[in-house]
């Protein structure tokens, strides 16, 4: 028997027996989508979460006070000695390859403009916010340069906080309060929505050295770096650590590259987005069982079929390869018709709820493909087997 009789046969087998062709194959249906639905979430909360990281740009350093890292005891944590300070930012800004440098402060106050008050994010901050966050001003302009030492009490509003505060009027060289202190602003900022929970448009952006009088610190939490982009991060980071130990006696401070960051969320969601792959293909076994129940019951049924082709000269290769190929033709149906409705159902979710972040993943996608196919083969073999094993004569007396 030739390969194209074979494989015309095996699907004339499956659809003469449409009912019970569908229902078995449905598990696969419904695994397949699954799976092309949980990963697509997943991928797009991937790709949502690190887009979120890298709209601030992709060549910054971050260097917070204390040692994050221990040695090998629960106890071993290294406390910060010396805390993280402006004048620290100001050295780091003049090493090799730096291009800017923000001191960070960042706090909670009261705020009020004529007669609205409201609480909100303060941010204390340098004048290279819009360089090194890539985030510009609408109007107006950002905190003035060279101000470290005595700064002057202005102002820059996020593009909501502007809104709720002033409405439709220009808030630019309006009088504002924080906490028991008057400010003058003198920028509004462009629309750059959430950080992973923290909005960006409801903020208030004060000059560092206010930020420490307004919150009663005495260190900066956190000093974030630009770099040049064809420079070595690992250069930049010993230069960085290298000047530190030497402002402060030793290494009470830890050092963040994006990329660090970048890899470790990216293996986070890439666990993910493992997970729920894994989740779908629970119904994938579900499916593997109903096609093996089906070739079973198929076998039982068809002894005399069997016994014929047996008869008139098929080998018991012809029999397992028939038996095999109708396994093989109900996975493969159930795999396209699942990827179909999951590829639709996705498409309907990006529709409908445009704020959940969906994005096809092929990859998975493929994969739960072939695993339907597998399926078919390892549901297969058993009865296929089994048939091929009867002999002739036997097998006709059952008529």
């Amino acid at each position: 028997m030739h390969y194209a009789d074979l494989l015309t046969l095996s699907f004339r087998t499956v659809t003469s027996h449409k009912l019970r062709s569908s229902l078995t194959a449905m598990g696969l249906i419904i695994g397949i989508a699954a799976v092309v639905i949980l990963t697509s979430i997943g991928r797009g909360i991937h790709t949502f979460v690190l887009a979120e990281f890298t709209q601030f740009g992709t060549n910054l350093i971050s260097v917070t006070p204390g040692k994050k890292s221990t040695f090998g005891l629960s106890t071993a944590t290294i406390s910060t000695v010396r805390p993280l300070s402006l004048a620290d930012a100001v050295s780091l800004s003049k090493l090799e390859n730096i291009i800017a440098v923000v001191p960070v402060i960042q706090g909670n106050a009261r705020i009020g403009a004529e007669n609205k008050q409201r609480r909100t994010n303060v941010l204390g901050v340098g004048a290279a916010v819009p360089e090194v966050w890539r985030i510009k001003t609408i109007s107006g302009r950002f905190l003035p340069a060279g101000e470290q030492g005595n700064p002057r009490a202005f102002a820059v509003l996020g593009n909501k906080l502007a809104s709720e505060l002033f409405g439709v009027n220009s808030p630019l060289g309006r009088r504002i309060r924080i906490g028991s202190d008057r400010y003058r602003v003198i920028g509004v900022m462009e629309k750059k929505g959430q950080l992973l929970g923290f909005d960006m448009d409801d903020t208030i952006y004060i000059p560092a050295t206010k930020a420490l009088e307004l919150f009663d610190r005495e260190s900066l939490m956190e000093i974030d770096l630009l770099y040049k982009a064809g420079a070595s991060v690992a250069t930049v980071e010993k230069l960085i650590k290298r000047l530190l130990i030497s402002r402060h006696g030793m290494e009470d401070f830890t050092i963040i590259t994006q990329n660090q960051m970048l890899e470790t969320m990216d293996s986070i969601l890439n666990i993910l987005t493992l997970a729920v792959a894994a989740l779908g293909g629970v119904s994938l076994l579900v499916g593997s069982v109903g096609i093996l129940t089906i070739m079973t019951i198929a076998v039982s049924e068809r002894i005399s079929e069997i016994g014929l082709l047996r008869a008139l000269g098929a080998e018991r290769r012809i029999i397992f390869q028939l038996f095999l190929c109708e396994a093989l033709a109900l996975s493969a149906s159930g795999g396209i018709c699942g990827v179909l409705l999951g590829m639709a159902i996705v498409q309907i979710l990006d529709t409908a709820l445009p704020a959940l972040p969906v994005q096809m993943a092929w990859g998975y996608i493929t994969l739960a493909f072939i695993v339907s196919l597998l399926i078919g083969i390892v549901a297969g073999v058993v009865p296929a087997m089994k048939a091929s094993r009867l002999e002739p004569l036997e097998a006709l007396r059952t008529e």
